[in-house]
């Protein structure tokens, strides 16, 4: 059981539709499991074109009060940049995925102030806001580490509160290209009942661009059946409004997506 570019017989794989380069830790613990799997990336994670601000910026973190990271490609393009970070600034992440990222760059609870929601069945810019001391931010400034677009509910709600933020784009994300092999690859995929995991609506809203463009007879209705595993509600709220059947959310991180796969052998 590994890696299959062709799906079409037995049972069906695994979908991962994260961006490649983060797709291979999770791709070898499916295969330690005995799973198939198939890689279709639905976004792409580039560099800034200029990261002249980016660069600037980080120049200054002594400035801040408290720095939030929205997902793991935050932390990611900003850490290339950061030789030491500044550990008496507190951290703020969503999600089990970005905490796991920041102990790659050594900073864990030990030896960082890492805030983080405690319900991790819905890690947002919601449950992060009733874990920070906003009183006591008041009158200072946060840095938003973020891609080029994002959701704007936590620095709104930030500014409400008297405090200044700065939003800080660090990468940028774009759709796949839809060329003749990732056609071919997709319409192989609908053939079957798979198990797709989709971390992000953004993704899953490119998927089904996708299949828009290529007019299959009942393209769209065959991957409304596909089942799909998700970590996240507003992912799962997305899923319903494209109308999805068959959706599974688990908790933030690959360790509930995995245990909910293995409960599906």
């Amino acid at each position: 059981m590994n890696h299959i570019d062709r799906v079409g017989e037995g049972r069906g794989a695994v979908i991962i539709t994260r961006p490649a380069a983060q797709a291979e830790d999770f791709a070898r613990r499916l295969q330690a499991m005995g799973r198939d799997y198939a890689l279709f990336p639905l976004l792409e994670i580039q560099p800034l074109p200029d990261e002249s601000h980016l660069i600037a910026e980080i120049a200054h973190l002594q400035d801040y009060a408290l720095l939030a990271f929205v997902s793991p490609n935050a932390i990611d393009a900003f850490f290339r940049h950061v030789s030491q970070y500044p550990k008496e600034i507190p951290i703020a992440v969503m999600g089990e995925g970005s905490r796991l990222r920041l102990a790659e760059y050594g900073l864990n609870d030990q030896t960082a102030t890492i805030i983080r929601p405690r319900n991790q069945l819905k890690t947002d810019s919601e449950t992060l806001l009733d874990e920070l001391d906003c009183a006591a931010l008041r009158d200072k400034k946060v840095l938003i580490v973020r891609g080029e677009s994002g959701r704007e509910l936590l620095a709104d709600a930030l500014r409400a509160r008297g405090i200044e933020v700065t939003q800080l784009a660090a990468y940028r994300r774009v759709a796949p290209q839809l060329d003749a092999g990732r056609t071919q690859q997709l319409r192989l995929l609908l053939e079957q009942e798979n198990q797709w995991v989709v971390t992000s609506s953004e993704a899953l809203r490119n998927l089904m661009h996708d299949i828009d463009i290529l007019d299959l007879p009942d393209g769209v209705a065959k991957m409304q059946r596909q089942q799909l595993l998700v970590p996240h509600s507003r992912i799962e709220e997305t899923a319903k409004s494209l109308g999805f059947q068959s959706i599974t959310l688990t908790a933030s991180g690959d360790e509930q997506l995995l245990v909910a796969l293995q409960s599906r052998l």
